[in-house]
């Protein structure tokens, strides 16, 4: 990509509004809660789209279309449309509560219902996952995009690679976020999340028209299963014919991403999770002017996500069907792709010579891309995978899958707007504003929430209880920018194949913590007399769960790994409040000054949006 003068003025022209908006509103920041809560003042418009924007960032244009653009295809779009159900629950049994409270951080809450070891817990957990995960893959995702649309070009004399521009998005995002707090968030997101969903809306049009103008040759070699399409065909009718058996909800049980069994249980722990107990998504529920208005503006941000995949899914399979042999080419030229080839290859030799030291027979799985380049290869693998799987079938067990990667899936969206959105008018200036702002949006929002959680659930519960105003916000500032340089070393770390894409690094290691938390709150909010032992026990067994659940069954996917943990969890607390159960089920008392008069209108929405989601759900199951 190549930016005229008109796509530079439209850059630079967006941002220069959203950050005056936003600064603006929010310059009257004179205590914690005025920084970290906006007042306690959002309405329902605002935390809908505050919230669609800090979930849908690069991580989501990346990694989600990335995992499209592979065999999963449309079945990624579950983390959408299951959380538009998940939202609206969260709205109505969740949100109450929090509310009620006057809490600053989710942690607290657990403070209330159980003790405060269990906040301090759960906060220094989240802060792990924050600064280690959540951070660091969406500095990531933004670098690779930018590393891609503006691959083998300098700024200021400096190549833009992925460490650089880690460090650039870094720096922009700590800068905004320590001056304007939560308020600047919000004002920021209400123009940024509009320009996502316009731009990708563009990208989706932009995308079907070329598909619909390629030659037939051109696309077909991604799909034998093209039978009646003519040069004629439209590009809505190639895309349902050339992505068939991509364009449905299921994947097998033994899949290692997104197993239909993951719909029952595993799925719903994530997304749980991260619309109701996720402090950077949740941040700004409780920063509610209202009950009615957080309840409003959850259910608008629902209705919204019904529309995501449809941007970021379908333009993620179609890049596959017109830049294939570009991905190809990315794959073959990207270090940590060949070595990690390399070593999957080294460890089939070593099972050939029977000096490989494996737990169960071991699938090397591939993908067209590698497989055109080594054809003979791949019949021998094919051979070696069918006799694998059937000694691990007789022995009873799991196989241990090791892929060889020919395609570079992450790219996806980049080459989409590198490729497709027109120059010189302006709309690859907006495009690319889009996308970025999603990203500093996102980021912005992490490195707020992170920054609370360490101010007010350890700095002031630990450190310095009698801390002044002042000094809390100041150690918010500080904090985001040590987390966010944090981030910045470890982003350029994630581009090694191992991690299996970026959305799967992301759910893969909140594994680690989802399941446990979900289990605490649920388990406390319905058991009364759960005692405070089980807010701790409940949330230090589940690493050890899921960290021996890997080890032990690498064969089992990350999400039946959650299930297991969750249902682990709810088990030991089961025990315990049964051997010592409070004498008194447990009360909290109502600490807000906010209106806490629930919304009939967002109920009947809700509802609205439930069988919605249920109809998309049916159509293409």
């Amino acid at each position: 990509m190549y930016l005229r003068p008109l796509d530079i003025t439209v850059f630079l022209a967006f941002f220069a509004v959203v950050i005056s908006v936003s600064l603006y509103k929010s310059k009257r920041e004179e205590t914690s809660e005025d920084y970290f809560l906006a007042g306690r003042g959002l309405s329902w418009w605002l935390i809908g789209f505050s919230l669609i924007a800090a979930n849908i960032s690069t991580e989501q244009f990346v990694g989600m279309s990335g995992q499209a653009a592979d065999y999963v295809g449309l079945a990624i779009a579950s983390y959408e449309w299951m959380a538009a159900i998940t939202l609206v629950i969260v709205a109505f049994v969740f949100l109450p509560k929090f509310l009620r409270t006057g809490i600053y951080t989710i942690p607290e809450y657990l403070e209330h219902r159980y003790s405060p070891a269990s906040r301090s817990i759960m906060a220094g957990f989240m802060i792990i996952i924050y600064v280690g995960v959540t951070i660091a893959a969406v500095i990531y995702s933004g670098a690779l995009t930018v590393h891609t649309l503006f691959a083998g070009k300098t700024i200021l004399g400096i190549p833009i690679n992925v460490t650089s521009a880690s460090w650039l998005i870094g720096i922009v995002a700590a800068v905004y976020v320590a001056s304007g707090g939560l308020k600047a968030c919000a004002w920021a997101d209400l123009f940024q999340g509009s320009a996502l969903i316009i731009g990708g809306a563009v990208i989706t049009y932009l995308a079907f028209t070329r598909l619909g103008a390629m030659p037939l040759a051109d696309i077909t070699h991604t799909n034998a299963a093209v039978e009646g399409l003519t040069e004629s065909s439209g590009g809505i009718t190639r895309f349902f014919a050339l992505n068939s058996d991509k364009l449905h909800m299921v994947l097998p049980k033994t899949d290692l991403i997104l197993p239909w069994t993951a719909l029952v249980v595993g799925l719903w722990i994530p997304n749980f999770y991260y619309w109701g107990l996720n402090q950077y998504i949740t941040q700004r529920t409780l920063g509610s002017k209202s009950l009615s208005q957080g309840q409003k503006g959850v259910v608008f941000a629902a209705a919204l996500k019904l529309i995501i995949p449809f941007i970021i899914v379908f333009p993620g399979i179609m890049a596959f069907n017109i830049f294939s042999g570009d991905m190809a080419a990315e794959a073959s030229r990207d270090p940590a792709t060949i070595i990690a080839n390399e070593e999957v290859l080294s460890l089939y030799e070593e099972i050939q010579s029977g000096t490989a030291e494996v737990s169960a027979p071991v699938v090397i799985s591939f993908d067209d891309g590698w497989a055109s380049h080594h054809p003979e290869k791949a019949v021998e693998l094919a051979l070696h995978n069918e006799a694998a799987r059937q000694a691990a079938e007789e022995k009873g067990v799991a196989p241990v899958t090791r892929a060889l990667i020919g395609y570079k899936y992450d790219t996806a969206f980049g080459l989409l707007i590198a490729k497709l959105v027109p120059g010189g008018r302006g709309l690859q200036g907006f495009i690319l504003a889009a996308i970025l702002g999603a990203v500093i949006s996102s980021l912005a929002s992490m490195l707020n929430s992170a920054s609370t959680i360490f101010t007010m659930d350890i700095f002031k519960k630990h450190i310095s209880k009698e801390a002044s105003e002042k000094a809390l916000v100041l150690i918010g500032r500080i904090c985001v920018g040590v987390f966010v340089g944090i981030g910045c070393f470890i982003s350029p770390l994630l581009g090694d194949p191992k991690f299996s894409g970026i959305f799967t690094y992301i759910q893969e290691f909140q594994g680690f913590i989802s399941p446990g938390i979900l289990a605490v709150f649920l388990f406390g909010i319905i058991v009364k007399r759960a005692p405070a032992l089980c807010g701790i026990v409940g949330l230090i067994i589940n690493p050890l769960i899921y960290g021996l659940l890997k080890m032990l069954l690498p064969g089992l996917a990350f999400l039946d790994r959650m299930a297991v943990s969750f249902a682990g969890v709810l088990l030991v607390m089961t025990v315990i409040t049964l051997i010592r159960p409070l004498a008194e089920p447990k009360k909290i008392r109502v600490r807000s000054t906010i209106d806490l008069e629930a919304s009939k209108t967002a109920k009947a929405l809700g509802l609205v949006v439930i069988i919605m989601t249920l109809v998309l759900y049916a159509v293409f199951w």
